[in-house]
C-alpha cells in the first residue's frame, strides 16, 4: 500500500484507528503508522481491520479515506441491505456471494453508483463513475461523463409560414377562431 496523500490525512487515519480501538471495537488486523527508511518520508500507515463494528458508529458511517476496513455481521439480506444504504455515502458497494440471483438482487437494492458482484476496484475507463446520495455529482467516464461537456438544446420550426399566428392556437391545434 503507498503513502496517503498528506500528514493532515495521516493523522485523520490514525484519529479513526485510535477511535476504534477506544470504542472497543474487536481488532482482527492491527495498523498504525509505519516508520523507518522508505516509511519516515511518507505518510504511510498499516491496514487495520475491525470486526463487530455498530453500523451508527463514525467508524461505519464516515468516509476515512485509508487502510481501515470495517466489519458488520447481518443476520439477513434486508438488513444488511439497510446497514449498506443506512450512510450518507454511496460511491461504491461489494457484494460477495456463490449465488448469482442473490447477488443482482442485492446490487438492485444497494444506494451505490458502482456495484461489484465478487470482486472490488476493478473500473474500466469505458465505465461509469460517480455516486449516489453524498458521494459526488454527475458522472464521470463513459457515455454519461461525456454528458458533463454537453449543452442541451431543443429546437422546434414552424415550417407553416403562419408567422402571424399566435402560438396558442398551435398548442390548442385551433385554426380559426
Amino acid at each position: 500500500m503507498g503513502p496517503l496523500v498528506s500528514k493532515a490525512q495521516e493523522e485523520k487515519v490514525l484519529g479513526y484507528i485510535d477511535f476504534g480501538k477506544k470504542a472497543g471495537f474487536k481488532v482482527v488486523l492491527d495498523g498504525g503508522k509505519l516508520s523507518g527508511d522508505t516509511y519516515d518520508k511518507g505518510y504511510f500507515v498499516n491496514p487495520v481491520i475491525f470486526d463487530d463494528v455498530d453500523p451508527k458508529s463514525r467508524l461505519a458511517q464516515e468516509e476515512i479515506f485509508g487502510p481501515v476496513i470495517t466489519v458488520i455481521p447481518f443476520r439477513t439480506e434486508q438488513e444488511a441491505i439497510e446497514v449498506a444504504n443506512s450512510v450518507i455515502y454511496g460511491l461504491t458497494a461489494s457484494v460477495f456471494t456463490k449465488d448469482p440471483a442473490k447477488a443482482f438482487r442485492v446490487a438492485r437494492r444497494l444506494q451505490a453508483g458502482t456495484v461489484w458482484i465478487n470482486d472490488a476496484y476493478t473500473q474500466p475507463t469505458e465505465g461509469i463513475w460517480g455516486g449516489y446520495k453524498q458521494s459526488g455529482i454527475g458522472r464521470e467516464l463513459g457515455l454519461y461523463g461525456l454528458e458533463e461537456f454537453l449543452e442541451i438544446k431543443q429546437v422546434y420550426v414552424d415550417t407553416t409560414g403562419s408567422l402571424d399566428r399566435p402560438h396558442w392556437r398551435t398548442v390548442m391545434k385551433i385554426d380559426k377562431l
